[in-house]
């Protein structure tokens, strides 16, 4: 795959985070754990790498879906382990990326503080933790936090969830409001 089609997105925990992208149709491949961004001190961050088929979802959905799904313009004190940003990992995603969270502000009362930044390191989570919300749908955690997120991608981004994968958990079509 190359990596044109191929996005860091964090912002939240990082389970919250895989469910969402491996919910959607045209995404590949999520991969969970932390992200390292070049040129940053800050260190790594939670984080999912997303493979997509960008003739099946664009990067500006996706960069859309991720803005909606965690406080994309909050700076809380857990930021240094939820870096909100979009990870590029090539210059030809750095202008689209920009411009994507540019033209979102209007949909936030409040600015955006996600940071388009470049790639550089990656670690992936332990095993057990992969795949962490559809393997575990009843846990609480993913009751309390990871079902809230699936709801509004249900509810704002239908067109772009995948059915079949949702059909599985716990959260369908069917508790929409």
């Amino acid at each position: 795959m190359s990596a044109a089609n191929k996005i860091g997105l964090g912002g939240s925990c990082h389970w919250c985070t895989e469910a969402i992208f491996q919910s959607l149709k045209g995404v590949i491949q999520v991969s969970q754990g932390w992200i390292e961004a070049d040129n940053d001190s800050a260190g790594f961050s939670e984080a999912v790498i997303v493979e997509f088929n960008p003739d099946m979802i664009s990067l500006e959905n996706l960069i859309e879906v991720h803005l909606h799904t965690h406080s994309c313009t909050s700076e809380h004190s857990m930021r240094s382990k939820y870096r909100s940003a979009v990870y590029t990992f090539n210059d030809d995603q750095v202008i689209p990326a920009k411009e994507a969270i540019r033209m979102l502000q209007k949909q936030f009362e409040d600015p955006i503080i996600t940071k388009v930044i470049p790639f550089k390191n990656f670690k992936l989570n332990n095993e057990q933790y992969l795949d962490y919300y559809y393997q575990n749908p009843d846990k609480p955690f993913c009751k309390t936090f990871i079902d809230p997120k699936l709801k509004i991608l249900l509810n704002q981004f239908s067109s772009h969830v995948n059915e079949e994968k949702v059909a599985h958990t716990t959260i369908t079509f069917s508790q929409q409001p």
